[in-house]
Protein backbone atom coordinates (compact mmCIF):
# COMPACT_ATOMS: atom_id res chain seq x y z
CA UNK A 1 0.00 0.00 0.00
CA UNK A 2 1.24 3.51 -0.71
CA UNK A 3 2.22 5.86 2.27
CA UNK A 4 0.01 8.69 0.07
CA UNK A 5 -3.15 9.35 -2.18
CA UNK A 6 -2.35 8.99 -6.03
CA UNK A 7 -3.31 12.51 -6.86
CA UNK A 8 -2.88 14.96 -4.29
CA UNK A 9 -0.03 12.70 -2.18
CA UNK A 10 -2.42 12.98 1.00
CA UNK A 11 -0.71 10.90 3.72
CA UNK A 12 -2.72 8.08 4.56
CA UNK A 13 -2.84 6.81 8.27
CA UNK A 14 -0.77 3.00 8.38
CA UNK A 15 -1.32 0.31 10.55
CA UNK A 16 0.97 0.61 13.18
CA UNK A 17 1.18 4.16 12.79
CA UNK A 18 2.64 6.29 15.68
CA UNK A 19 1.49 9.95 15.75
CA UNK A 20 -1.34 9.30 13.55
CA UNK A 21 -2.79 13.10 14.59
CA UNK A 22 0.44 14.48 12.50
CA UNK A 23 -0.38 12.46 9.40
CA UNK A 24 -4.49 13.37 9.37
CA UNK A 25 -3.77 16.89 10.03
CA UNK A 26 -1.33 17.52 7.43
CA UNK A 27 -3.65 15.47 4.64
CA UNK A 28 -6.46 18.39 6.21
CA UNK A 29 -4.15 20.98 5.67
CA UNK A 30 -3.55 20.16 2.46
CA UNK A 31 -7.33 19.37 1.62
CA UNK A 32 -7.71 22.75 2.87
CA UNK A 33 -5.09 24.42 0.33
CA UNK A 34 -6.25 22.32 -2.72
CA UNK A 35 -10.27 22.13 -2.47
CA UNK A 36 -11.90 25.07 -3.50
CA UNK A 37 -8.86 27.08 -4.09
CA UNK A 38 -8.05 30.51 -3.89
CA UNK A 39 -4.68 32.66 -4.72
CA UNK A 40 -4.09 35.98 -3.80
CA UNK A 41 -2.64 36.99 -7.01
CA UNK A 42 0.57 35.80 -9.44
CA UNK A 43 1.85 33.05 -10.05
CA UNK A 44 5.02 34.52 -7.75
CA UNK A 45 8.58 33.12 -8.07
CA UNK A 46 9.78 34.70 -4.54
CA UNK A 47 7.74 33.87 -1.27
CA UNK A 48 5.60 37.41 0.20
CA UNK A 49 7.33 38.94 2.96
CA UNK A 50 4.82 38.98 5.43
CA UNK A 51 2.15 35.96 4.36
CA UNK A 52 -1.10 35.52 6.72
CA UNK A 53 -1.79 32.03 7.41
CA UNK A 54 -4.04 30.57 4.71
CA UNK A 55 -2.77 32.77 2.30
CA UNK A 56 -1.93 30.67 -0.82
CA UNK A 57 0.16 31.76 -4.06
CA UNK A 58 1.15 30.09 -7.60
CA UNK A 59 4.67 29.45 -7.66
CA UNK A 60 6.28 30.69 -10.61
CA UNK A 61 9.14 29.48 -12.91
CA UNK A 62 12.34 30.42 -11.52
CA UNK A 63 11.14 29.98 -7.98
CA UNK A 64 13.95 31.42 -4.98
CA UNK A 65 14.02 30.89 -1.10
CA UNK A 66 11.96 28.42 0.51
CA UNK A 67 9.57 28.06 -2.61
CA UNK A 68 12.87 27.31 -4.73
CA UNK A 69 11.84 23.43 -6.65
CA UNK A 70 8.38 24.00 -6.13
CA UNK A 71 7.19 25.89 -9.74
CA UNK A 72 3.64 25.34 -10.73
CA UNK A 73 2.96 24.10 -7.48
CA UNK A 74 -0.12 25.81 -4.73
CA UNK A 75 1.70 27.48 -1.84
CA UNK A 76 0.16 27.96 0.70
CA UNK A 77 1.30 29.63 4.54
CA UNK A 78 0.13 28.01 7.68
CA UNK A 79 1.34 28.98 11.15
CA UNK A 80 3.74 25.99 10.59
CA UNK A 81 5.04 27.39 7.51
CA UNK A 82 5.11 27.00 3.68
CA UNK A 83 2.97 23.84 2.54
CA UNK A 84 2.74 22.73 -1.60
CA UNK A 85 0.56 20.52 -3.62
CA UNK A 86 1.62 20.08 -6.74
CA UNK A 87 -0.98 20.72 -8.99
CA UNK A 88 -2.38 17.48 -11.59
CA UNK A 89 -4.80 18.06 -14.55
CA UNK A 90 -8.30 19.46 -13.90
CA UNK A 91 -7.14 21.46 -10.20
CA UNK A 92 -8.72 24.96 -10.37
CA UNK A 93 -7.67 27.57 -7.89
CA UNK A 94 -9.93 31.00 -7.52
CA UNK A 95 -7.46 34.18 -8.64
CA UNK A 96 -8.54 36.62 -6.11
CA UNK A 97 -6.91 39.56 -7.33
CA UNK A 98 -7.98 39.02 -11.58
CA UNK A 99 -11.25 37.90 -10.09
CA UNK A 100 -10.69 34.79 -12.61
CA UNK A 101 -10.59 30.87 -12.79
CA UNK A 102 -7.01 29.65 -12.87
CA UNK A 103 -6.68 25.64 -14.05
CA UNK A 104 -3.95 23.48 -14.49
CA UNK A 105 -4.01 21.72 -17.90
CA UNK A 106 -1.42 19.39 -16.97
CA UNK A 107 1.32 21.38 -18.46
CA UNK A 108 0.43 25.48 -17.28
CA UNK A 109 -2.14 27.55 -15.50
CA UNK A 110 -4.20 28.83 -17.93
CA UNK A 111 -6.09 32.20 -16.84
CA UNK A 112 -9.65 32.75 -17.47
CA UNK A 113 -10.22 30.16 -20.26
CA UNK A 114 -12.91 27.86 -20.21
CA UNK A 115 -12.67 25.05 -22.67
CA UNK A 116 -16.48 23.44 -23.88
CA UNK A 117 -18.23 22.17 -26.53
CA UNK A 118 -20.68 24.43 -25.91
CA UNK A 119 -22.91 26.74 -23.76
CA UNK A 120 -26.54 26.12 -22.37
CA UNK A 121 -28.48 29.24 -20.51
CA UNK A 122 -31.80 28.22 -19.17
CA UNK A 123 -32.02 25.11 -21.03
CA UNK A 124 -31.11 26.39 -24.29
CA UNK A 125 -27.59 26.42 -26.20
CA UNK A 126 -26.33 30.01 -26.33
CA UNK A 127 -22.97 28.87 -28.12
CA UNK A 128 -22.14 25.63 -29.69
CA UNK A 129 -19.21 24.37 -32.19
CA UNK A 130 -17.30 26.96 -34.22
CA UNK A 131 -18.90 27.23 -37.94
CA UNK A 132 -17.35 27.95 -40.79
CA UNK A 133 -16.35 31.72 -42.10
CA UNK A 134 -19.64 33.69 -43.51
CA UNK A 135 -18.95 34.62 -47.02
CA UNK A 136 -18.52 38.89 -47.57
CA UNK A 137 -21.76 39.89 -49.74
CA UNK A 138 -20.74 40.44 -53.41
CA UNK A 139 -22.84 40.04 -56.82
CA UNK A 140 -25.93 41.39 -57.71
CA UNK A 141 -27.01 43.87 -60.32
CA UNK A 142 -27.80 46.50 -57.68
CA UNK A 143 -25.49 46.98 -54.77
CA UNK A 144 -26.85 48.08 -51.77
CA UNK A 145 -23.83 49.75 -49.87
CA UNK A 146 -26.15 50.51 -46.60
CA UNK A 147 -27.48 46.50 -46.53
CA UNK A 148 -23.34 45.14 -47.40
CA UNK A 149 -22.01 47.34 -44.79
CA UNK A 150 -24.53 45.92 -42.21
CA UNK A 151 -23.88 42.54 -43.31
CA UNK A 152 -20.06 42.92 -42.66
CA UNK A 153 -20.53 44.38 -39.15
CA UNK A 154 -22.44 41.54 -37.97
CA UNK A 155 -19.67 38.86 -39.78
CA UNK A 156 -16.97 41.48 -37.59
CA UNK A 157 -18.70 40.32 -34.64
CA UNK A 158 -19.04 37.28 -35.04
CA UNK A 159 -15.57 36.75 -35.73
CA UNK A 160 -14.59 39.00 -32.81
CA UNK A 161 -16.47 36.96 -30.92
CA UNK A 162 -15.10 33.86 -31.84
CA UNK A 163 -18.13 32.36 -33.29
CA UNK A 164 -16.94 31.95 -37.15
CA UNK A 165 -13.44 32.35 -38.97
Amino acid sequence: MADTSARLALPFLLPGQAQKEFFHNEALARIDMALCAAVEGGPLAAPPTAPVPGQCWIVASGATGAWSGQEDALACWTTAGWRFVAPVPGLMAWNKTAGLHLIWNGNAWSTGEWKASKLIVDEKQIVGPRLAALPSPAGGAVIDAEARAAIDAIRAALKTHGLTD
